[in-house]
């Protein structure tokens, strides 16, 4: 009888790991009622270890090669099972490869933004994105701390713990830095070493080694953003009386359409001389701030005894009229009756 249970018994003689996807990292070899033959093959490939468990102790691993499975190449399994040199028998043992080529362009990034203090803004709530590379290095360690006795584990099985674990120390190297939001952009590549450094200790807990981080953006929320845009664009003006005299600049078209042409523009403005200064004023006060501010401008005359118009000021106020012609705020009649009285002036 057990000449015929020992007959029954299915051996296993070739043991290897073909990997058909990228992103399992470990595979634990089908052993069911199976026994491992004395003088087996094991076969690891490069990118590959594989590690003998007995009894839920890793006892063996095994780099890239070709090997015979004896007494000889086993010494840890034969002592755990007790052997004898000179006894062979088939055994059993749970046997995992485990996938050491690296994984690339895994992606991490911030869900919410996270607030820190800034020497500029004060406190700001920062985004962040960016790479980072890996590969398994202590299959041991991997095995007890991570995959287990799963019959295979994946790299996205994994990528969860990792992306959020690198996510939540953005805010201490932010904030270690001291770099200025302006200057982050400027930065970036100093940020990625500085989070590399501080996330390999935990990589390697895990049996891994983190080959790169890169921080490819760092970004403000949108509104955020919208009221940087905005103080960028005060300060490309000049500061404050700039992007006012500006913005009154770009008013003026606006404010004489609303007002049913440019004779109801402000109160009594009429369209004329006076107008035409006070836009040029305007726009020349905007487009070169470190110039001293504009002389008053006095009111338009509107007697027939005003004071002449040089040739130089009319042809300034005839080129502003005719563009609010070309914009639909000044009908063709409208300009053509200013321009007679601006003629009439010059006498």
């Amino acid at each position: 009888m057990a000449l015929m249970d020992f007959i029954k018994k299915q051996f296993i003689d070739i043991i290897q790991w073909t990997e058909d996807d990228g992103e399992t990292m470990a595979w634990r070899f089908p052993m069911a009622e199976f026994e491992i033959q004395h003088g087996a093959s094991l076969t690891v490939r490069e990118s590959q270890m594989a590690v003998f468990v007995n009894e839920g102790q890793v006892a063996d691993v095994f780099g890239p090669g070709m090997y015979k499975l004896t007494t000889q190449t086993l010494p840890v399994l034969t002592y755990l099972k007790n052997w004898d040199k000179l006894f062979e028998s088939p055994f059993k043992s749970d046997v995992y490869f485990f996938s050491t080529r690296q994984k690339i362009d895994r992606k991490w990034g911030t869900p919410n933004p996270v607030t820190i203090r800034d020497k500029d803004f004060g406190v700001v709530r920062l985004r962040a994105f960016g790479i980072y590379a890996f590969h398994l290095t202590d299959p041991k360690a991997f095995h007890t701390t991570i995959s287990g006795t799963l019959e295979s584990y994946s790299a996205d099985q994994l990528e969860g713990q990792l992306r959020n674990t690198i996510v939540g120390h953005i805010s201490d190297i932010f904030g270690e830095s001291g770099v200025p939001f302006i200057d982050m952009a400027a930065n970036q590549v100093e940020f990625g070493n500085a989070l590399k450094a501080k996330m390999e200790p935990m990589f390697a807990s895990y049996g891994l080694a983190l080959d790169s981080l890169n921080v490819q953006n760092i970004s403000l929320p949108e509104e955020l953003q919208a009221m940087l845009d905005k103080r960028i664009g005060v300060n490309m003006m000049g500061g404050m009386q700039g992007y006012t005299q500006f913005q009154t600049a770009e008013a003026i078209p606006l404010a004489a359409q609303n007002e049913g042409g440019l004779a109801g523009l402000g109160a009594g403005v009429g369209v004329g001389f006076g107008v035409g200064q006070q836009v040029a004023a305007s726009m020349a006060q905007s487009l070169n701030p470190a110039a001293a501010p504009a002389a008053a401008v006095p009111p338009a005359p509107t007697s027939a005894g005003a004071v002449p118009v040089s040739p130089d000021e009319l042809v300034a106020t005839l080129e502003k009229l005719h563009s609010l012609v070309g914009k639909g705020v000044l009908s063709q009649a409208e300009f053509d009756a200013k321009k007679a009285e601006l003629l009439a002036k010059l006498g």
